[in-house]
């Protein structure tokens, strides 16, 4: 059974085939990334030494936050997958990885041009989700780069459209691109080596400068396998890039410099990034950063969701307002009301959601933003409607590359003329951006910013309404129903909410005590 680990982070045609003839002919311009070599499913580890670590003075053993030695170590979801038609396998890719290096100015348009710097060889691994039934498969994958911030793998993209990943029948492929993933460092310091030495001793990772030839062969391992397939035979016709916060920054600069000289992603979901990106090369390599500002680059024919939250654009670490850009026929940015950076649904309410719970859609109060080890002491931190767009960003970028029909734009968050802060309305919500029930029809004040610092300043906020605000706004239920259905209706017919999730959002508001019958 996949296990449930709490991590820190801070998220055409249908056919089996058993040989390697399951890719679109490469462009003649752009050639493709290496093979590396493919072991597994892997197996084992959990020795007597696993899973203990020392954390603010006190000692955790991730196995009492849900963690199950001999299985993929990241924050999976709480249930076995079998229940909902997938099975998920880990393995372990190796090769030898390139580093970068930009042949001109690293100009904040984005379009720049690199050339093969150093090599050095690597030990890495991925997770594979997909579809037991290989006619379930839809032909996508989705691949996603695991964010480090917290010093440990965790996939915050697959805990948010994981849902529709599964109901679409497609396949997801987490990535350890990163050294502190896999060697340690960051926040937190639980790297694989660390946490379980038995199943990821043989791991070894030789820095960041590696890390986007790694994440290239990872994808192509799956996208074009030479001997271990780990999709098992299915065929891939699309396959889409993902990546939220750190890993964003990872893509951005991944688009901007690699992806022009390779044909292998169809799409990019570049979630939460800030108004920079990450360096091209970084010491002990010799260094390339990127500019302060750093715009995507929009001279490439494959589409960009840029999917930004209220945390984005003006908590001051990330301040991606400097680098807003128009829209364009392959960059789309959509700036999310009422979300943060992370929210409960990523860290609490995902795991044990199956896709058939309307009790999802509640807004909760909670402080515990990852407990045992993030307590926030100030405010409830934000339970928006950051995992429904996300839903909508896969499926309007699946749609995108299949008939070449842009999504919809999105309407900007507004700001104040000084940029400092958001515009609200008369209940304290965001003004502009992608609109929802959770801003149109609220029950709470929901924002992205508040926390103060540290974590738990990516967490955002949530104010839930009392009794009196409540009822001013809505007399009845049906009143409360009625603007919810208005509500999600836009949402949907905007592009932005899918018809599955809005029928979930009705039915809890109908069985729902916030506003009483």
């Amino acid at each position: 059974m996949p296990c449930r680990f709490l991590a820190l982070f801070l998220a055409l045609s249908l056919s089996a085939c058993s040989d390697s003839d399951n890719s679109r002919p490469p462009l003649a311009s752009k050639p493709q990334p290496d093979n590396p070599v493919v072991e597994g499913p892997i197996t084992g580890g959990g020795s007597q030494d696993c899973c203990r670590i020392s954390f603010g003075g006190f000692e955790v053993d991730l196995r009492d936050t849900g963690y199950i030695p001999g299985t993929p170590l990241y924050n999976a979801l709480s249930f076995d997958m079998a229940e909902v038609g997938y099975v998920e396998t880990e393995y372990f890719i190796s090769g030898t990885a390139t580093s970068y290096l930009n042949t001109d100015e690293l100009t904040a348009d984005g379009r720049w041009s690199i050339m093969s710097a150093d090599a050095a060889p690597y030990t890495s691994r991925i997770v594979v989700q997909r579809p037991i039934a290989p006619e379930d498969f839809n032909g996508t994958v989705v691949v996603e780069w695991f964010n480090v911030s917290g010093g440990v793998d965790a996939a915050p993209d697959w805990m948010q459209t994981h849902t529709e990943l599964v109901r679409e029948g497609y396949a997801w492929v987490g990535v350890s691109a990163q050294f502190a993933g896999v060697e340690g460092g960051g926040a937190f310091d639980l790297p694989l080596k660390g946490v379980d030495s038995e199943r990821y001793g043989a791991l070894s990772h030789p820095g960041d400068s590696f890390s986007y030839d790694i994440f290239s062969q990872a994808a192509q391992a799956v996208r074009r396998p030479v001997g271990i397939d780990p999709l098992d035979g299915l065929a891939v016709q699309r396959m889409i890039a993902v990546g939220q916060s750190q890993s964003a920054f990872r893509l951005t600069t991944y688009y901007n410099a690699i992806h022009p000289t390779l044909d292998l992603f169809d799409a990019y979901l570049i979630h939460s990034r800030a108004r920079y990106s990450a360096a091209l090369s970084q010491e002990p390599q010799v260094p390339a950063p990127t500019p302060d500002v750093v715009l995507l680059r929009q001279d490439q024919p494959e589409p960009v969701i840029m999917l930004q939250t209220e945390t984005d654009l003006l908590k001051p670490s990330l301040d991606y307002l400097p680098a807003r850009q128009a829209d364009s026929d392959s960059v789309r940015l959509w700036e999310v009301a009422g979300a943060s950076h992370s929210d409960a649904y990523t860290t609490i309410k995902g795991p044990d959601d199956r896709g058939d719970d309307p009790t999802v859609a509640d807004v909760i109060a909670t402080k515990s933003a990852r407990p045992p080890f993030i307590e926030c002491p100030l405010l409830p931190i934000n339970d928006g409607p950051g995992h429904w767009v996300a839903k909508a960003a896969i499926s309007a970028l699946d749609a995108w590359v299949r008939s070449g029909s842009a999504p919809s734009a999105a309407p900007r968050l507004q700001v104040n003329a000084e940029e400092s802060v958001f515009d609200l309305d008369t209940q304290g919500n965001a003004l502009g951006g992608i609109r929802s029930p959770y801003v149109d029809a609220p029950v709470a004040v929901l924002s992205g910013l508040g926390q103060g610092a540290g974590f738990c300043d990516l967490f955002g906020t949530t104010l839930l309404f009392d009794d009196v605000q409540l009822a001013a706004l809505y007399p009845d239920r049906d009143a409360y129903t009625t603007a919810i259905d208005e509500a999600t209706d836009a949402a949907v017919s905007a592009g932005f909410l899918l018809p599955a999730d809005a029928r979930l959002i009705r039915s809890r508001a109908r069985t729902s005590d916030v506003v009483p019958p």
